[in-house]
C-alpha cells in the first residue's frame, strides 16, 4: 500500500535531472507512488500535473538559482487552482541565507546537497501525516 503520491518536478530551464531521479527512486523506495515530469517544465505544467494526478505533494529540484522565482509561482499557482492542500518541498544548490525566504512563501521544507536520505525521508513522512490530519479536522 502507497504512502501517498508525490510528484517531483524541474522546473525552469536547468537540465540537470540527476537528483531528482535519486530522490524519485528513494521515495519510491520508501513506499511512495512516484510522478517525474522531467526537465524543463514550467510552474504552470507542474501544477496541472500535480491536479491531475492527484498528488499529495510536490517536490521540486532546482540547481539553477531561480528558486525564489520558480518555487514562488508554483505556491501562487496552486492558491489560485485551490490546491493549498499539497504540500511543497524543495531541494537542490538553495544558499541557506534563502531558506526563511521560502519557507515564509510556504514551502515546508528544503533539502540541499549533503542531506541524508533517511532525514529527508523521514521529513516528508511527517509533513504528509501532518497534512491528512489537516484533511480530516
Amino acid at each position: 500500500m502507497s504512502k501517498g503520491r508525490i510528484l517531483i518536478g524541474k522546473p525552469g530551464l536547468d537540465g540537470h535531472d540527476r537528483g531528482a531521479k535519486f530522490v524519485v527512486r528513494v521515495l519510491r523506495d520508501a513506499g511512495y507512488d512516484v510522478v517525474y515530469t522531467g526537465i524543463r517544465r514550467s510552474p504552470e505544467q507542474i501544477v496541472s500535473a500535480a491536479i491531475q494526478e492527484d498528488v499529495d505533494a510536490i517536490g521540486l529540484s532546482i540547481l539553477s538559482g531561480a528558486h525564489k522565482v520558480l518555487f514562488g509561482r508554483v505556491l501562487e499557482l496552486l492558491a489560485e487552482r485551490g490546491a493549498r492542500d499539497i504540500v511543497v518541498f524543495g531541494g537542490g544548490t538553495i544558499p541557506a541565507r534563502d531558506v526563511p525566504f521560502l519557507k515564509q512563501l510556504g514551502v515546508r521544507a528544503i533539502f540541499t546537497p549533503g542531506a541524508s536520505t533517511a532525514s529527508m525521508v523521514a521529513a516528508i513522512d511527517a509533513l504528509l501525516q501532518e497534512r491528512q490530519r489537516e484533511c480530516i479536522a
